[in-house]
């Protein structure tokens, strides 16, 4: 058989220009650091979430380039539940395929997510952090709980209560008094879905380890699951008692979606996190009536932490975004935008903004770290509560 050389030319060449295409596309093809037209240094800062956390990281970083002469961030965001990739996926995705010299240069992860990317991406797949590259560090009152030689927090977050002040005089202290509202409230309680956002998640998580030893809730130990029977007893027990809409029991999509219920009247009391709750609170979107409150035991929180992924192209310019985030300038935006809880010293942010969260102390939080046993625990609620009439 003969073969048009020609031909064969024109494949190999539309076969190498689709490849780099879809290369180029990802966003995550082997690549030196970009240069600006000012030619400033391109640092790419990758982060996801919900529209609060996106709208903090766009005034950061409008002031980190407006004080910078040798770098500029950019921002690369991804919206959790629009069904796009997510960053964890892409960022270990692009370790596997050898790819180096990326544009993950700064990635934002909560601080228990630390394990997975490793378990994931390999032990390399962090650079180990410089602290003499970060002075602003001095000023950190919190640590990461997971490897803090790879990634660095700031800021925090937990789940609390969120509730109608005009009908809920007393808020639940416990977890037990909570669960007993719900019961003595049919139907003005609503969690979301826990694959769909972690506060509906962290009810779930909490609810079941309340029975377990405190250290299961930092355990990827397989050996856990056997013990979960208790908790999804209770899960099921108070299912009849959640909120409904035409007659069936509904569990909210995403975090928004049971804040939405609670704006609307429709429901009491849920689970939110603080930072949307408190956001939203000072937006108007939620009614002044609206107030938060922790339980004992609490519902989990976390310092959420920057690492600098090994496949970067500009590290000097990830050392310089991340001292920046933790100066007063980056912190009070945080606080200011989103209601983020600060990881350096109160006393150098601004004390009219700190007043809004001074009854949440991040060095408090009840920290969750279940690596893959999450996914199975959200799993298995899909199958035994999801799934109930």
């Amino acid at each position: 058989m003969k073969c048009n050389g020609k031909k064969i030319t024109a494949v190999i060449m539309s076969l190498a220009m689709g490849a780099a295409f879809m290369t180029g596309c990802s966003g995550t093809g082997n690549t030196a650091a970009q240069k600006t037209g000012n030619g400033k240094s391109v640092v790419t800062v990758w982060a996801g979430g919900s529209d609060n956390v996106r709208v903090q990281f766009e005034k950061q970083i409008e002031t980190f380039n407006a004080s910078q002469d040798k770098y500029e961030a950019k921002l690369e965001f991804i919206t959790s539940g629009t069904g796009a990739e997510g960053l964890f996926d892409r960022a270990v995705a692009a370790k596997k395929a050898g790819q180096t010299k990326t544009n993950f240069d700064v990635i934002e992860l909560g601080g228990d997510e630390v394990t997975k990317y490793i378990s994931e991406g390999g032990e390399d797949f962090f650079v180990t952090l410089d602290r003499s590259k970060i002075p602003n560090a001095e000023n950190l009152k919190v640590e990461s709980t997971y490897r803090n030689d790879l990634v660095i927090p700031y800021r925090g977050t937990t789940v609390v209560l969120a509730y109608n002040s005009d009908v809920v005089k007393e808020p639940p202290k416990t977890a037990e008094e909570l669960y007993q509202w719900i019961k003595d409230h049919p139907g003005r309680f609503a969690y979301n879905t826990p694959s769909s956002g972690g506060a509906g998640g962290s009810f779930v998580v909490t609810s079941i380890y309340n029975y377990l030893p405190e250290e299961a809730l930092t355990s990827s130990d397989e050996s856990w699951k056997e013990k979960w029977g208790e908790g999804f007893d209770l899960l099921k027990e108070l299912h009849p008692y959640m909120y409904q809409s035409s007659g069936k029991v509904v569990y909210p999509n995403k975090n928004q979606g049971t804040l939405d219920l609670l704006a609307n009247k429709e429901v009491d009391m849920v689970p939110a996190w603080a930072d949307m709750a408190l956001t939203q609170m000072k937006q108007g979107t939620l009614p002044e009536s609206i107030r938060i409150s922790q339980i004992d035991p609490s519902f989990t929180g976390s310092p959420v932490v920057l690492g600098i992924p090994s496949i970067g192209s500009n590290e000097d310019g990830a050392y310089a975004f991340i001292d920046y985030m933790l100066s007063a300038d980056a912190q009070n935006i945080a606080l200011d935008s989103m209601a983020a809880i600060p990881v350096i010293d109160y006393s150098l942010l601004d004390p009219e903004l700190t007043k809004t969260i001074e009854t949440l102390k991040v060095d408090s939080f009840r920290m969750s770290s279940l690596g893959t046993l999450g996914t199975e625990l959200y799993e298995e609620w899909d199958k035994e509560i999801g799934t109930l009439q």
